[in-house]
């Protein structure tokens, strides 16, 4: 009864669910090879796919909302509760989406990559350092007299910094 009452719908979400596969698949391809061709890490390659990811499945169920024949004065309501619930608890945690954010940013455009040797002009804290890590919410920032430094994602965009030294990691290995 299910199948014969909704078999339009199904057909158009069987159809849709195999367009988003071949687009994530497309999608998950193109940021392996942009990655792979600007030097950048695996592990923030797969947090970049994941990201995608997530945003394709929810675009597919907001779709699929549609396709069961969801009016967009529902969904809005629905929407705007959700927001207002979200928007609150989403406040208190507005520097983990920035430095979330930011790190989807210094994924595309990040100048600096592993192993370069940085100056971050601050003028409360100027650091030099090395960078070990790039990660989701952090860098890892390794000083001169061998301390480890995480700097927000999102302050690193905020702040002038200067290459002081391309793949700083890799020279001084050699001259041990």
């Amino acid at each position: 009864m299910f199948f014969e009452t909704y078999k339009t719908e199904l057909i158009i979400s069987v159809v849709l669910i195999i367009f988003i596969l071949i687009t994530r698949l497309i999608l998950k391809k193109l940021i392996y090879k942009l990655g792979r061709a600007t030097n950048i890490n695996d592990a923030r390659i797969r947090l970049i796919s994941r990201y995608t990811t997530v945003t394709l499945v929810l675009i597919t169920l907001l779709v699929e909302t549609f396709i069961f024949g969801a009016q967009l004065k529902d969904l809005a309501l629905l929407f705007s509760s959700v927001f207002a619930v979200l928007g609150i608890a989403l406040f208190a945690i507005w520097s983990i989406l920035s430095n979330i954010t930011s790190g989807v940013i210094m994924f595309f455009s990040f100048p600096y990559k592993v192993g370069d040797k940085i100056q971050i002009h601050d003028k409360d804290f100027p650091i030099e350092a090395i960078i070990e890590d790039i990660r989701a919410f952090h860098l890892h920032l390794r000083l001169d007299n061998g301390d480890l430094v995480t700097y927000p994602n999102n302050l690193i965009l905020q702040k002038a910094v200067t290459l002081i030294k391309k793949d700083a990691i890799d020279e001084g290995s050699d001259a041990i």
